[in-house]
């Protein structure tokens, strides 16, 4: 049987396709399989692929650029088991080996979802539900001699297996930078060797699209519209995919959010969001440590991003200034700890930390109030907090690495959040500057904090920002001016 037959057939996969709603899906399975299509479905295949003729042959690698809601997932998971119990793959394999179709997202509780599909589907069809040989939270084996794994999105766990089908969700949003720990290309690389002894394996990458760069824009750009590529590329708006979904829906995130709403519901690339700095500059400012030690005769400053210990991570950042003529920032210590976390034994930590480093000050943000300020004040520590927004020390922070005079500690996963925020416009015309959707910025929010605080920390009736004097130039001037006339009239 070939995959639309078992959308038809009663006994398989028709139930769930019921109406005229999965029209579209099904063209896209018919061109992704090369399966005969109609002079209708023809129209709708030139519309999301910007081709005039379908392929003769079947696509080893196809992107699916399709907005929320649309049904990526569920079409993925029909892929996986069509592949897995449909097709053999014996002939292929060696004496104990076993072929696997990897779900791989960023994280795994985003790859159970196209799990959870794939297992409802096997159970839902009694015929199929016979061949499970064994399953668990991540791993569902067939007799086929197929293993259906979830993976997340690393270039060294995805080495070393037969694979037959990929299934990269949400691809749009891993990271793409190649400073990045695991760089989505990496991840593709890695996986193909795996598909090089089995005729007919399948690389498939969803995903809504996000920032004109990363993988997906690559293979967009490249392969959408052009006749004859073995590579298909197949765009769609949410509501073309799934007509369920209420225009009204679309329409109020239209109004409440056009860049986005687009991005998210319209299938379009966004414009509107460009990278904050590139990776070879952020490298050429870190340093050949991991920590260093309190000097004597150096005065630091602290910053904290706090957090109540069951979500995100706290962090803290140490740094002072050098005394050279180019006056560095130089960080340090980074610290994080993840939850789930104590955050009163964190904030003990962080202060006996800070009494080593002669710190009896720290800044950070409005997170936790007195929940932060109390256990600070019990170890001397005075906890201020930052009227500067994230997004604003961040953009302060930037001048600071384009200009390398700011001296980071080696931290992987600080320089991958570094190269991971996005610049963009908001609704109100500013310039905000965030991580990317699904993105962390503990780490760097505690350095670009500590680095203000250290960089104007000679102007300290600055606070921790001025929009009229962001590098602090004047209100040094203005400081010395001040000295001047107090020593010598």
């Amino acid at each position: 049987m070939n995959i639309l037959q078992t959308l038809d057939d009663p006994k398989i996969f028709a139930s769930h396709f019921r109406g005229g709603t999965w029209t579209a899906w099904r063209v896209f399975l018919a061109s992704l399989f090369a399966l005969p299509i109609s002079e209708e479905q023809l129209a709708i295949y030139q519309k999301h692929t910007g081709r005039s003729a379908p392929s003769t042959q079947p696509a080893q690698e196809a992107w699916l650029v399709c907005g929320r809601r649309a049904g990526k997932s569920f079409i993925l998971a029909i892929v996986a088991v069509f592949l897995a119990t449909f097709c053999n793959w014996r002939p292929f394999l060696g004496p104990g080996e076993l072929a696997t179709i990897m779900i791989i997202a960023r994280d795994r509780r985003q790859a159970r979802v196209i799990k959870r599909f794939i297992a409802g589907l096997l159970h839902a069809v009694p015929m199929l539900e016979q061949i499970i040989e064994d399953e668990t939270t991540e791993t569902i084996r067939v007799r086929n001699r197929i293993a259906i794994e979830i993976h997340t999105a690393s270039f060294r766990s995805t080495r070393g297996y037969t694979i037959v089908a990929a299934l990269l969700d949400e691809i749009a949003y891993w990271p793409t930078d190649e400073g990045s720990a695991e760089p989505d290309v990496e991840v593709i690389a890695a996986i193909k060797p795996g598909m090089a002894t089995i005729p007919q394996a399948i690389l498939l990458c969803a995903s809504s699209p996000h920032a004109r760069r990363g993988a997906l824009w690559d293979a967009h750009r490249k392969h959408f519209g052009k006749d004859g590529d073995p590579i298909l590329v197949w765009q769609g708006a949410t509501r073309e995919m799934n007509p369920t979904v209420p225009q009204s829906f679309i329409d109020a995130h239209m109004a409440e959010d056009p860049a986005r709403a687009q991005a998210e519901y319209l299938a379009q690339f966004r414009i509107d969001v460009e990278g904050y700095v590139l990776s070879s500059i952020v490298e050429a400012c870190v340093g050949d440590f991991h920590e260093t030690l309190p000097v004597t005769g150096i005065a630091y400053s602290c910053f904290v991003d706090p957090s109540g210990g069951s979500a995100a991570a706290m962090t803290l950042a140490i740094g002072h200034k050098t005394t050279t003529t180019e006056k560095q920032v130089v960080i340090d210590v980074v610290r994080e700890v993840r939850p789930p976390f104590d955050p009163a034994a964190v904030v003990n930590d962080f202060a006996g930390l800070c009494k080593n480093y002669r710190i009896s000050k720290v800044l950070g943000d409005h997170y936790g109030g007195e929940f932060v300020k109390e256990p600070f004040r019990k170890h001397g520590i005075n906890y201020e907090v930052c009227k500067t927004a994230k997004s604003a020390l961040f953009r302060d922070l930037l001048p600071l690495l384009n200009s390398r005079r700011i001296i980071l500690p080696r931290n992987d996963r600080l320089i991958a959040q570094i190269v991971g925020l996005e610049r963009h416009v908001s609704r109100a015309g500013k310039d905000l500057i965030a991580p990317a959707p699904h993105g962390q910025d503990d780490i760097i929010n505690a350095v670009a904090g500590c680095a203000a605080t250290v960089h104007k920390q000679y102007a300290p009736f600055m606070g921790c920002g001025d929009d009229d004097d962001p590098d602090g130039t004047k209100a040094w001037h203005g400081f010395r001016l001040m000295q001047h006339i107090a020593q010598y009239g």
